[in-house]
């Protein structure tokens, strides 16, 4: 297939034209492989390669380096490529001590990284700020660097953001109950450039490419995680796959004007309750997550006052369907479905059949929608 014709999720980010950068986890993690490397070693690998987890190995230059007898620190420049990320140019640092023979990996929130103060993220209360997928990319870094030295594999990992408390203020982090810094995230390690007219340009070449290719069902997804899970469900090819990122309203206005037989749309349970109370845009800046509408939902879905008055109040989307899951109420499933009538309204007839998945942060289907 020629460049003109490419289709999916890689030739829309091609398409965009901008540069990608890296994730405050992925600097963290190469922070981490060189700090333990000069634990073992004495040395500091300058630049370090890391591999993330689709696979890409990119190296960074060291912005700092420190090594003792009892600890090693390195630190990294985060580069967000074309985006708009407030960590732009951030210093992460990770600082690496070594523990007792079967201790594992501990991870400990330095200046500028934020602790769990408040339950409904995918960290416990008193958790540092490192989310899921950059733990596991530590400790898979700190086991490759063990083996080849010779190390345990037993370390402290304290991880740092200079000044990070101060643009924490710009995030949303406060709110949510992470205090005292930036939360330390990605989950390929890629930050994705943002640029509206891009990015909904690029929506359009794919449902192009999409409909030139003869493909009748095609997937609307948030990321690369709920990609994976479409993938899964219905074996879709990638020139079926849209990047819609949070721009719900410009797949659907497309489609709506160049029609395919069936729309999934598909991601995390918090976007698209925002497409379920009527948001075209996801994006945390321009839209959020309305817990009243869910508390509305979860009564509709035989919730009690009790329950609904807790849903009302959650911190975050996740923790609302936490505690309608535990109480056997299908919020997934409600949400979902008022996403596609959401969908189905933007359509305005169009001869598309729509259904939503919502999926958890792991990629786990947390409900889903019929076909209509």
């Amino acid at each position: 297939m020629s460049s003109e014709a490419e289709g999916g999720r890689s030739a829309q980010l091609k398409h965009t034209g901008l540069r990608p950068g890296w994730t405050t986890g992925a600097c963290a993690t190469a922070a981490t492989t060189a700090a333990y490397t000069a634990l073992l070693t004495g040395d500091f690998p300058d630049p370090v390669t890391i591999a993330l987890p689709k696979g890409q190995t990119p190296s960074f230059a060291l912005a700092a380096e420190e090594l003792t007898d009892s600890y090693a620190m390195a630190g990294i420049v985060k580069d967000a490529g074309d985006d708009p990320d407030v960590t732009h140019g951030a210093l992460v640092r990770a600082t690496v001590r070594r523990l007792p023979a079967g201790a594992g990996v501990v991870f400990r929130a330095g200046p500028g990284v934020g602790t769990v103060t408040r339950p409904g993220l995918p960290l416990p209360v008193g958790e540092p700020a490192v989310n899921p997928v950059p733990r596991q990319m530590m400790r898979d870094h700190v086991a490759r660097v063990a083996g080849r030295y010779g190390g345990s594999g037993d370390v402290e990992i304290t991880v740092s953001v200079d000044d990070g408390e101060e643009i924490a203020r710009s995030t949303w982090n406060p709110r949510l109950g992470i205090l005292g810094g930036l939360s330390i995230l990605g989950t390929t390690g890629i930050v994705v450039p943002y640029s509206c007219s891009a990015w909904i340009d690029s929506i359009r070449r794919g449902v192009d490419v999409a409909r030139a290719a003869g493909r009748t069902h095609v997937a609307g997804c948030t990321g690369s995680t709920s990609e994976r899970t479409v993938v899964a469900e219905y074996g879709l090819p990638e020139d079926a796959l849209l990047d819609m990122g949070d721009f719900a309203g410009a797949v659907l206005k497309y489609v709506r004007r160049h029609p395919v037989d069936r729309l999934t749309v598909c991601g995390g349970f918090a976007k698209l309750s925002k497409l379920a109370a009527g948001h075209l845009d996801l994006h945390s800046a321009r839209s959020q997550v309305d817990k009243g509408f869910l508390a509305r939902l979860a009564r509709r879905g035989g919730a009690d006052e009790a329950l609904a008055t807790e849903v009302a109040g959650a911190n975050t989307g996740l923790a609302a369907l936490q505690l309608c899951q535990a109480a056997g109420v299908p919020l997934g499933d409600l949400v979902a479905a008022a996403a596609r009538d959401e969908a189905l309204a933007v359509l305005r007839g169009a001869p598309v059949a729509v259904d939503v998945i919502c999926i958890d942060r792991a990629g786990t289907v947390v409900g889903r929608s019929s076909v209509a």
